[in-house]
């Protein structure tokens, strides 16, 4: 008996209008325009929160759900996603900000210490997530690493756009919804260049660094470390979109090569991949 035209298929192309990343993207920038509009002509300060979280969870929120609609793994519940997003961005943000307060010293290399210290936080969070997992692919690791770097990044923005949003002029404060705006704006379109490529890079580098079903560490781990901490650090140092665009370019490429990499690897467990080296005749049909 032939199956149902639809048994197996999940969300088929062609009935549906747009990607689901197209549509998380066009309804959360529509609700963000019309909370900003709406602020904007009431001068309702009680608008201000749903501005500030809508324009910075935006593009993180969307940047996760293309990675799981491009190349969706067994291996990555949602469970574990909405963990990584939410628990531990969360707990990501409070160490690197107790870490930086004891050991970032105002006259050093704030930029460069800031950089080793927020990577190596969020590479610590994507260990513990990935805990109790049997096999790790690489690009697992690096959805895996930029859901964390997107919760990272979204809780940052929210912070950012809160600090813009009082503006001193004189003696007196202001609430300038403008600048708030037009921060949420710089840092939504940089945020897919930034915590979610540098946590993507390192998080594709630990998994592909696995044995046996286990993680563990390894000399190009250390080396993707420090990589990507000088990224950031230089994307914090170099002002102006040139210096942006520089620095996106450059973390690009490693990206692309790992998720290139990482394609070809199959996502079955690392005993039945051995058993398959060790028999190259054998092909799918």
């Amino acid at each position: 008996m032939s199956a149902p035209p639809s048994a197996g298929v999940a969300d088929p192309v062609g009935q549906r209008w747009a990607p689901r990343w197209w549509g998380v993207l066009l309804i959360g920038l529509g609700l963000w325009i019309a909370t900003i509009v709406v602020g904007g002509i009431t001068g309702n300060a009680l608008m201000l929160p749903t501005i500030v979280l809508l324009g910075s969870f935006l593009m993180p929120v969307t940047a996760v759900v293309w990675y799981l609609d491009h190349d969706p793994s067994p291996a990555l519940s949602p469970r574990r996603v909405i963990a990584a997003f939410v628990i531990a961005g969360v707990i990501g943000v409070l160490a690197a900000s107790l870490l930086e307060y004891f050991l970032v010293a105002p006259a050093s290399f704030g930029f460069l210490e800031v950089g080793l210290i927020e990577e190596f936080v969020k590479g610590a969070a994507v260990i513990f997530v990935a805990w109790g997992l049997h096999t790790y692919r690489t690009r697992d690791g690096m959805v895996l690493g930029a859901t964390i770097g997107f919760g990272f990044a979204a809780l940052e923005s929210s912070g950012y756009a809160l600090v813009a949003l009082f503006v001193v002029q004189g003696h007196r404060l202001y609430l300038s919804l403008t600048s708030l705006v037009v921060t949420e704006l710089i840092r939504g379109v940089l945020a897919p260049f930034g915590h979610g490529l540098w946590t993507a890079i390192l998080g594709g580098v630990i998994f592909r660094s696995a044995r046996h079903g286990h993680l563990r560490p390894a000399v190009s781990i250390v080396a993707a470390y420090l990589l990507v901490s000088i990224l950031h650090a230089a994307f914090d140092s170099f002002g102006g979109i040139v210096g942006y665009l520089v620095i996106s370019i450059i973390g690009l490429a490693p990206l692309v090569y790992l998720w290139r990499r990482g394609g070809r690897e199959t996502g079955l467990p690392e005993r039945a991949q051995a058993a398959e080296a060790r028999q190259p005749h054998v092909r799918d049909a």
